[in-house]
């Protein structure tokens, strides 16, 4: 038997929990699938996010599930593994349990992964010294001894970035030749003192559960104590791709085309956080989240107003 709600979201996200929080506050017959599979798991702290600034992101998400329960939002821990779209416009999802359910609207909050470099160590130490992002990350190693392994040229401009935490930064070329940075970015790079280092790296270098370094292909080990790295972004827009939404190609990976609200290009399916863009920290996907299921209440309250009116005008007179 299907199970009907008013609005399913999938992804037990940041995003997803706002979106679900403002639509059980709307009184709105809500439903959470949550694979748990948050992209932020590796980090032990969150930062940036106003009045949680160093919470676990863990933590965020317990405190968000008691609170949307508060608001009777039903949670599942499962994976929506399909969605069709049915002839009066709503959807259907199964669940990989075998549950099926139906929703007048759908949010996909289903995030992204982080596809790491195939170093080794570098996936082992991910979130604690092999990091990322420096507004994530940067205060938190300020003025250590910085790595920046480079994937592809746009890895300068990471190098660049991170020096506003630490003047010790070394950019290892990796997989970029030493023919790519154009000349400004080698003038860039100067002028920030960061060291060039050619060649591949075949490992980072771990001692006391403690980065110290980076060893080169030839055998050279150059001390650092932070590793700066760019993962390749995946999106997880599957459900996206098989209702039928635009996306737009950008060099982190494939999004749904949105309005300003969250709304794809069909009508009812809304995108949140990361998998509605790449740059979505933690604090942006909840205001994304939040944003969607405010819109999508009025949504719901408008158009049930509207058959409200033309049953009326179709009654009997005097009805």
């Amino acid at each position: 038997m299907t199970e009907s709600y008013e609005v399913v979201v999938v992804g037990g996200g940041a995003a997803g929990l706002s979106a679900a929080l403002v639509l059980g506050r709307a009184r709105r017959r809500t439903l959470v699938v949550d694979a748990g599979e948050p992209r932020n798991a590796p980090a032990a702290h969150m930062q940036g996010f106003l009045s949680r600034d160093g919470m676990a992101p863990g933590e965020l998400l317990a405190v968000g599930r008691e609170e949307i329960a508060r608001y009777g939002v039903e949670l599942v821990r499962d994976r929506a593994v399909d969605a069709t779209r049915d002839a009066a416009g709503g959807f259907g999802v199964t669940l990989a349990g075998g549950r099926a359910v139906h929703a007048r609207h759908l949010v996909v909050a289903t995030g992204l992964r982080d596809e790491l470099p195939t170093v080794p160590g570098v996936a082992e130490r991910f979130g604690r010294d092999v990091l990322h992002c420096p507004y994530c990350h940067g205060w938190e190693v300020r003025d250590q001894a910085f790595g920046v392994l480079a994937t592809t040229p746009l890895s300068v401009h990471q190098a660049l970035m991170v020096t506003q935490w630490s003047k010790d930064v070394t950019l290892f070329l990796h997989e970029v030749a030493e023919t790519e940075p154009s000349d400004q970015d080698l003038r860039r790079l100067a002028a920030a003192g960061v060291a060039v280092v050619p060649g591949k790296v075949a490992e980072v270098v771990v001692e006391a559960d403690r980065l110290t370094g980076v060893r080169l292909a030839d055998g050279t080990v150059h001390a650092r104590e932070a590793l700066f790295v760019a993962p390749r972004p995946v999106p997880r827009t599957g459900l996206l791709r098989r209702l039928g939404a635009e996306l737009r190609e950008t060099p982190f990976g494939a999004y749904p085309v949105i309005d300003e609200r969250g709304l794809t290009s069909v009508p009812g399916l809304w995108a949140a956080g990361n998998a509605s863009g790449f740059a979505e920290q933690v604090i942006n996907a909840a205001s994304r989240g939040y944003r969607a299921g405010a819109a999508i209440n009025g949504e719901l309250l408008f158009a049930d107003l509207d058959a409200a009116v033309a049953a009326r005008s179709g009654a009997p007179s005097g009805e």
